[in-house]
């Protein structure tokens, strides 16, 4: 195996390649390696040193597998100051990526010439913690406390042009690789400045940083690590180098520990991990080049918008000339609206209009690779579309339904080649949301589920596999969510205090200012579906229909759960919906929010448990991609079965049996928590 670090010496210039796939993080080896060259150039007749890395990458960061494990010896801090205060001064040749202890080793070298597509970046925070080797000391030295905050803070990424106008770099080269960069900036080399760490730092208005700190409260959602990086970077005003980088260290090293950052590198494995089922070992994708999506609505136009974004071309069909033209309005207007929003360009978006084709005639569909149905959830018109697409489609052409609740197997009952047919559930708006649910059907191919493992891959979607049940894994899950805090409800909890118990969770909304969002009409009509498979000694709570059958059907109406002022969207409680509670026999009982998170999370966790059990989905960590992609359940918690993890299993048993014996006879409890 290849050494990570290797020193060559060129002349009166020490060459030191890192090389450790597949981004060159910052492991043990690595560090220990780095650390014995830096030494050795120390005692080197030599005139500078450039540091560089072979692959796609600069250094993009640590070596995340080392973080549940006390460090090791060379820290990763040791070995940037000891490159700082070396001798002999360093190039750092940077290209691709420049992330977290990456970014934190250019700093210490005296130079930093970087690739033009370069991109930098310190995204501790988004894995519950702060830098950890001077980054949040020495980055305000270099660009200014403000812009450092702004990095820190949010762990965004600045391109290589950003960050010379900040004073980051000094030079973007044009050079073959990052190597000829480097030795073409040291055949001119400038005097070597002031070590970053002994600069000072500047101020940022007081004003300025209270905006910064209310909007990160705000952003933040209860995630903590924000606010961490926010004050420690501020340390970096107020004291020297040598007081604030051993506070940064100390810092980063107790937020390891932390539930937070444990749920976050949870959170980074599992998205990495949801897309490599085991269905698809050995499995190649098809290759797609033509996409039929057919139906124009929100929905569909918003498929036809992320399929042409992805370099598809797009064949819409409708049934009328005038659903058609309709349909081909709203995909041009979010292309307009991609433009506007600097998401494409004009270039970019005359070859997404150029690539969109729409008829009401399906033999169009015929030299299509892949169809999209995203049709009215009826299940004789969802039957009908794929019959009239296998009319025309090649035998082996990919048919996908986009259906929420509806048995996949009946929708395509009847197709030849029945292994070609699969679900695709996209989440609205679908050219915005995350997730993507692959439903496999028992006859579906493993070249299919690759396909569309891959379409997700190239829609920039994080794919989810799941198994054919009522409402997939996501709205599975919801149903269970929505129907304990219905129990809540007609138990004594007001819907206000139900939604704002899971705003201060974390979730972005609670369960009814989220119906009043969507429409209770959705849930309303899947209700009515439900009812003749409803077991009989279910407690079913009807206030959600009556507010329908009385026209309460959300915002668009002006009223739901609660009612809304001149097209407004704040809800204001309404003594309409007290009122029909107690009527319909509601409680007194009183819930803390604590009570309420305890319960609500219970029943999410229980039915996660069982689509794991049943083998709905492969495994806990898809249940955790699917609410934190498609739900918003709070990503720095880890997903509902990594809180379950974290807060221990039998806490969670004691909140469910609380549940159950809440709702006799309502639920069927999971072996996890029987």
């Amino acid at each position: 195996m290849t050494e990570p670090v290797t020193l060559i010496v060129q002349g009166d210039i020490a060459i030191v390649r890192l090389d450790n796939p597949p981004v060159n993080a910052t492991s043990t080896k690595l560090r220990a390696g780095l650390l014995d060259a830096v030494e050795k150039i120390g005692e080197m007749n030599v005139r500078v040193a450039i540091l560089y890395c072979v692959g796609k990458t600069f250094v993009a960061g640590g070596d995340m597998s080392e973080f549940n494990a006390p460090p090791v010896e060379p820290h990763l801090p040791d070995v940037v100051q000891a490159i700082e205060d070396s001798p002999v001064p360093f190039i750092a040749a940077l290209h691709g990526t420049v992330l977290g202890g990456g970014f934190e080793i250019a700093m210490g070298c005296a130079f930093r010439v970087a690739l033009g597509k370069t991109r930098f970046g310190l995204p501790e925070v988004h894995v519950g913690l702060v830098p950890g080797a001077g980054g949040t000391q020495r980055l305000p030295r270099l660009i200014g406390l403000g812009p450092a905050l702004g990095m820190i803070t949010s762990g965004g990424l600045k391109t290589a042009e950003e960050m010379l106008a900040l004073g980051g770099i000094d030079q973007i080269s044009t050079a073959e690789g990052p190597l000829a960069a480097g030795l073409e900036f040291a055949s001119d080399l400038p005097s070597r400045p002031t070590a970053i760490s002994q600069r000072p730092c500047p101020t940022i208005d007081a004003k300025e940083l209270e905006a910064m700190r209310s909007t990160l409260e705000k952003r933040a959602k209860g995630q903590q690590s924000p606010l961490h990086c926010l004050e420690i970077t501020l340390r970096a005003e107020r004291e020297p180098f040598a007081v604030g980088q051993p506070a940064e260290r100390a810092l980063h090293l107790n937020l390891r520990d932390s539930a937070e950052s444990r749920a976050l590198r949870h959170v980074f494995f599992a998205e990495r991990a949801v897309s490599r089922p085991a269905l698809l070992q050995d499995a190649t994708p098809m290759d797609i080049h033509k996409v039929a999506v057919v139906g124009g609505g929100l929905m569909g136009a918003g498929i036809a918008f992320a399929c042409l974004n992805a370099g598809f071309s797009v064949i819409l069909l409708e049934q009328t000339n005038e659903a058609t033209k309709a349909g081909v309005t709203r995909i041009d207007k979010l292309i307009s609206g991609g433009v506007e929003r600097g998401k494409v360009s004009a270039d970019r978006a005359q070859k997404m209009r150029d690539a969109l084709s729409a008829s009401t005639d399906y033999a169009k569909a015929a030299p299509a690779d892949l169809a999209i149905e995203a049709v009215f959830e009826d299940l004789a018109v969802k039957q009908a579309v794929f019959h009239k697409l296998a009319q025309h489609m090649r035998t082996d052409a990919i048919l996908a339904t986009n259906t929420s609740y509806l048995d996949p197997e009946l929708i395509m009952a009847g197709i030849e080649n029945p292994s070609r047919c699969i679900g695709l559930h996209f989440f609205s708006p679908a050219h915005i949301m995350k997730l993507l649910e692959i439903v496999h059907l028992p006859e579906t191919s493993a070249t299919t589920l690759a396909t569309g493992f891959d379409l997700g891959k190239r829609l920039r979607k994080v794919a989810a596999l799941s198994g054919v049940c009522d409402g997939f894994i996501g709205n599975r899950i919801l149903a269970a969510y929505r129907r304990e805090a219905d129990y809540l409800l007609m138990d004594g909890a007001k819907p206000s205090e139900i939604d704002v118990a899971m705003r201060a969770f974390g979730m972005p909304m609670g369960p009814y200012e989220l119906q009043d969002l969507t429409g209770l009409q959705i849930a309303w009509a899947n209700r009515k579906r439900q009812a003749p498979n409803r077991p009989p000694s279910e407690r079913y709570v009807s206030i959600g229909d009556k507010l329908c059958e009385a026209g309460r059907t959300g915002q668009r109406a002006g009223a739901g759960w609660y009612r809304y002022e001149d097209g407004a969207r704040t809800p204001i409680p309404d003594p309409y919906v007290e009122d029909l509670l107690t009527s319909q026999g509601a409680g007194t009982a009183r819930f803390s929010a604590e009570d309420i998170v305890n319960r609500i999370l219970a029943a999410i966790i229980n039915e996660g448990a069982r689509i794991v059990e049943e083998g709905i989905a492969e495994r806990p960590l898809d249940v955790d991609m699917v609410m934190i992609h498609g739900y918003g359940f709070p990503r720095w918690r880890g997903g509902p079965m990594a809180y379950a993890r974290e807060k221990g299993i039998d806490q969670i048993r004691e909140h469910m049996a609380d549940v159950a014996a809440q709702s006799p006879n309502s639920w069927i409890i999971s072996k996890m928590l029987a």
